[in-house]
């Protein structure tokens, strides 16, 4: 079944994000994320991703995702999603859920689905180091058939200078007949002054590291 392998595979190598948090965007605020993958089988795939606050408890979400097999399979996700939370803004353990519509795509058919995630983060001191943890389960439902794919992403950060942060996350996602699990350290680079950072990182399905993937990334806030 070709395309249900190409439609876990777009969504399992789409759906997650750096940026998959309970913290909100305030109010009149504009979050992007442009990001580009290549492995070592040059498969490929270019993600977008925006975050606008709406107001001071709703933050809009758009992720948005293209990917080419080296096979030759293309193909494309898209969901856009509303964030709420579920804590006090001045709560020290932060939670929220976020409830999204979408459609994931080939070059023989379209797949509509529906998008529900529950998240939880905190912020931490290590060393007096400032990070942050999070963790985000999420399933992608099939409107069309009753399939589904369940995700849990985990994520630790630390600020190691004003310039500089680093970043590792564990990604899990599966369905009735596909599974995987990747890990993905990366750094951050603000430069002074700047309201862009550039995330620099790798990608590896566990049980496939010949396959590792090299990711580039440009963040800026508005």
């Amino acid at each position: 079944m070709l395309y249900r392998f190409i439609a876990a595979f777009i969504f399992i190598a789409l759906a997650h994000s750096a940026q998959a948090r309970p913290w909100l965007r305030e109010k009149e605020t504009t979050f992007t994320a442009v990001s580009v993958t290549g492995t070592n089988y040059l498969d490929t795939t270019s993600q977008t991703y925006v975050e606008y606050g709406l107001t001071s408890e709703t933050t809009l979400i758009a992720d948005i995702g293209t990917s080419r097999l080296y096979l030759g399979a293309v193909g494309g996700s898209a969901t856009f999603s509303v964030r709420r939370a579920l804590s006090a803004s001045d709560a020290v353990h932060k939670w929220a859920y976020g409830v999204g519509v979408g459609a994931s795509w080939t070059d023989v058919a379209t797949k509509p689905h529906l998008r529900t995630a529950l998240s939880w983060g905190k912020g931490i001191n290590m060393r007096e180091k400032t990070g942050w943890v999070t963790v985000e389960a999420a399933t992608i439902w099939d409107i069309e058939e009753a399939q589904h794919v369940a995700k849990v992403d985990a994520t630790v950060g630390l600020n190691f200078t004003p310039v500089t942060a680093a970043m590792f996350q564990f990604f899990n996602a599966f369905s009735d007949q596909y599974s995987i699990a990747k890990l993905a350290p990366s750094v951050i680079i603000t430069p002074k002054n700047a309201k862009f950072s550039i995330h620099i990182g790798t990608e590896t399905a566990i049980g496939d590291f010949e396959n590792s993937a090299v990711k580039f990334g440009l963040w800026r806030k508005f």
